[in-house]
Formats: C-alpha cells, sequence, structure tokens
C-alpha cells in the first residue's frame, strides 16, 4: 500500500523503483532502515552544528558529557571513560590529553590507586558541556517536533528493540 502523496518521500521513490526493478526481492527493510540512515545523516549534520557552537568537536563533547552525567565530583578513570565512549586507550590517552590543553579536563591521582588517575571535568569543562547540552536538546527536539510525546515514546520503544541486541554483544 503506498503512501498518501502529501507524505511521500525519497525513500518511498527508492523502494518503488526497487519493487518495479526487482519485484522479486522483498525491500521492506529499507522503509526503515534507509529511514534510520538518513535521519542519522541529518542528526550528526546538526549535533555537529550545535557542538561547533559551543566551540566543542563531537568526541570532545562524549568525553565531557560522561564525566558531567556520573555527577559530582566529575570524574571518572580514563577506563570508565573507554567503556562509555567505545574508543581504544590510545584513542582515549590523546582524547584526555587534549581536552586537558584546552583546560576542559585534568587529570588528577587516584586517591584508591597511587599509580592511578581520574579524569576530572573543569568549571570550564562543565559550563561547556551544560550549555552545549542546553542547545542539543532544542536542536534534538526540532528534529522530532513533528511527533507528539506518544508517536516519540513509541518510536524510542520501538528503536530500543532493534538496538539492544546490538548492544549486549
Amino acid at each position: 500500500m503506498a503512501p498518501p502523496s502529501d507524505r511521500e518521500d525519497e525513500v518511498d521513490r527508492i523502494v518503488a523503483a526497487w519493487r518495479r526493478e526487482r519485484p522479486d526481492l522483498d525491500v521492506e527493510p529499507l522503509t526503515v532502515l534507509s529511514r534510520v540512515t538518513r535521519l542519522a545523516r541529518h542528526l550528526d549534520l546538526a549535533r555537529r552544528a550545535s557542538f561547533a557552537r559551543h566551540d566543542l568537536e563531537p568526541w570532545e563533547f562524549d568525553v565531557l558529557s560522561a564525566l558531567r552525567r556520573d555527577g559530582a565530583p566529575y570524574q571518572l578513570s580514563p577506563g570508565a571513560l573507554l567503556t562509555q565512549t567505545l574508543v581504544t586507550s590510545g584513542t582515549m590517552t590523546n582524547r584526555i590529553d587534549r581536552l586537558a590543553e584546552r583546560g576542559l579536563v585534568r587529570r588528577e591521582p587516584s586517591p584508591a590507586d597511587r599509580r592511578g588517575v581520574l579524569v576530572r571535568l573543569t568549571d570550564e569543562g562543565r559550563a561547556r558541556v551544560d550549555a552545549a547540552m542546553s542547545d542539543l536538546l532544542d536542536v534534538e527536539s526540532s528534529l522530532l517536533a513533528g511527533l507528539g510525546t506518544p508517536g516519540r515514546a513509541q518510536l524510542a520503544d520501538l528503536l530500543r528493540d532493534v538496538v539492544a541486541p546490538f548492544d549486549a554483544e
């Protein structure tokens, strides 16, 4: 069944073309996943623009927000940051170095392990990530403006069902 013509999008046109050219294929997954891919591109551009307004790169926001979400005193071990940001230890070391150079984090000795360090969010880092988060939520809310609260909840539930098996790996 075709959607109403006033709601037709590029994915509808792509799917229709494949159905015409390859009626032997079940192209229904494209109706969902091509839209997810397109949404991811729009979201990435919107997030990058939002972070740039606060002089942050997406990876900087990821590290700073992991520290901020952890609560006072806004510090984590480099290992905990690895787990939350899904990067290698070498990459994380480089990221911490760069954030420390900018004055957004600082390394402190771990009170629990004299050989260990903790990465702590500075006041400047906290102010920057708080402002970026507020801006990001405004941007993301506008991306979802076409859905009411029930629609957002339903979409969140459906996407969780799709993503959860990947996260469990």
